[in-house]
C-alpha cells in the first residue's frame, strides 16, 4: 500500500469547510426529488449552488464525466449521468453523489432520497445501506482499528439483512486530491491490515445490493448498474480519525 496522508489540523479544518457546503447542497437537492422532476433539473441546481458558494464541482470534467453531480436511481449502483430525459416517478430510490472543491480541499458525500411511496424491500435497503455507512465509520474510530476492520463489519450487516456488498467500488484517501490513498474496501476483507491513524481523512461509501454484488458498465463509459437488475443504495461521509475516535467531516452547519 503507498504511503497514507496524515492531515494536520488546518488541512482537516478546510476539508470540513468544503464538507459543510456538500452536506448543504446535498439537503438542498434532495427537497427537489420528487415525481416528475428530471435529473439535470437537479444537477443543474448543484452546479449553480456549488458556484454560488465560490466552489468547483470536483466531478465535472473529471476524466471526461459531464455533469457537476452523479445521480443513480434504482439499480443504478452509482455514476448515473443526470440528463433531461431521466424523469424521477412515484417509487423511485435515488442517490445523489457530490464532491466539491473549496479553497483547494475536497468534500465528498452521497445520501439516499425516496421519491413518493417507496416498496419495504427498498426502504428497508436504503435504512441497512445507512447502517453499514454508520457502522463502518463507528468501525475506524475504534483505537486499534485496522482498515480493514471497515468492511468486515458492513458485510455483516449486509449478510444479516440477506443483502449484497459491492466489491468493485470503494471508499479513498481525500484532501487536496479527489482520489488519495488508501482504497478502503467496504467487503469483508484480509487486505488492509494497517491501522488506521489519527489524521487519517477518508470516505466510507458502501453500496449495497438487494440481488449479487456484480455490477456492469454501460456504454456511456460510467453508469454503473447491477448485472441482476436489482436495486442498490449507497450512503458516503468524509471521516477524519482524530485522538478521540472519528469526526464526520460531511455534515450541515
Amino acid at each position: 500500500m503507498a504511503k497514507i496522508k496524515v492531515k494536520t489540523a488546518k488541512e482537516i479544518e478546510h476539508i470540513r469547510d468544503a464538507g459543510a457546503l456538500v452536506a448543504e447542497t446535498l439537503i438542498r437537492a434532495g427537497e427537489m426529488c420528487k415525481p416528475g422532476v428530471c435529473t439535470l433539473e437537479i444537477d443543474e441546481f448543484i452546479g449553480d449552488f456549488t458556484r454560488k458558494h465560490k466552489a468547483v464541482s470536483a466531478c465535472m470534467g473529471y476524466h471526461g464525466y459531464p455533469r457537476y453531480a452523479c445521480i443513480s436511481i434504482n439499480e443504478v449502483v452509482c455514476h448515473g449521468i443526470p440528463d433531461a430525459k431521466t424523469i424521477l416517478k412515484d417509487g423511485d430510490i435515488v442517490n445523489i453523489d457530490i464532491t466539491s472543491i473549496l479553497n483547494g480541499y475536497h468534500g465528498d458525500a452521497s445520501m439516499m432520497f425516496c421519491v413518493g411511496k417507496v416498496s419495504s424491500i427498498a426502504r428497508e435497503l436504503v435504512d441497512t445501506a445507512k447502517f453499514c455507512m454508520e457502522e463502518g465509520i463507528r468501525a475506524a474510530g475504534e483505537r486499534g482499528a485496522r482498515w480493514n476492520d471497515i468492511g468486515n463489519v458492513i458485510q455483516d450487516i449486509a449478510d444479516e439483512h440477506g443483502f449484497s456488498v459491492v466489491e468493485d467500488y470503494c471508499g479513498h484517501g481525500i484532501g487536496t486530491g479527489f482520489h488519495e490513498e488508501p482504497t478502503v474496501l467496504h467487503c469483508r476483507n484480509n487486505y488492509l491490515t494497517k491501522f488506521i491513524e489519527v489524521g487519517n481523512v477518508f470516505t466510507v461509501e458502501p453500496m449495497i445490493n438487494v440481488g449479487r454484488p456484480g455490477t456492469k458498465t454501460l456504454s456511456d463509459g460510467w453508469t454503473a448498474v447491477t448485472r441482476d437488475g436489482s436495486l442498490s443504495a449507497q450512503w458516503e461521509h468524509t471521516v477524519a480519525k482524530t485522538k478521540d475516535g472519528i469526526e464526520i467531516l460531511t455534515l450541515p452547519r
